[in-house]
């Protein structure tokens, strides 16, 4: 039987940009080696959230332009504390048990490095569906 660390690990997808060095803290080495699979990995997910969330707060957000829209999700996760709580428990439930160990000894600066990730990688994507939108127009 595998284990779920096992699982987890190799589930994760390699980032090849996400480089670990001696000279680096040991905040920006869990973030390259933990926090930025996991979020590639989640992205789906976190994508279906966001919509979700997008729904259930009737949809303001599509009437928004680019740089409004940009702004939202910055809000969205800086503000609505019950929604930067869901997005850390995607992310968060993916940690093998060692690495939620060293997640609650600096949980705080973890979770600002976490956030940032997340809030760049719904940016992006909204960007891209923004281009394929445009592009689909024209």
């Amino acid at each position: 039987m595998e284990t779920r660390e096992k699982v987890l690990l190799e589930l994760r997808p390699e980032i090849p940009s996400a480089k670990i060095t001696s000279f680096m803290s040991s905040e920006e080495t869990f973030q390259n080696g933990t926090i930025r699979p996991v979020v590639k990995l989640q992205n789906d997910l976190l994508v279906a959230v966001f919509k979700n969330y997008v729904c259930k707060h009737k949809n303001v957000f599509n009437d928004l332009t680019v740089d409004k829209k940009l702004d939202y999700i910055e809000n969205a996760i800086h503000k609505d504390m019950k929604f930067r709580n869901s997005l850390k428990g995607i992310i968060i439930g993916q940690f093998t048990v060692k690495e939620y160990l060293l997640y609650t000894q600096n949980s705080s600066a973890l979770n600002k490095r976490m956030m940032n990730i997340v809030k760049e990688r719904l940016k992006d994507n909204l960007l891209q569906f923004e281009t394929n939108t445009l592009a689909i127009a024209t």
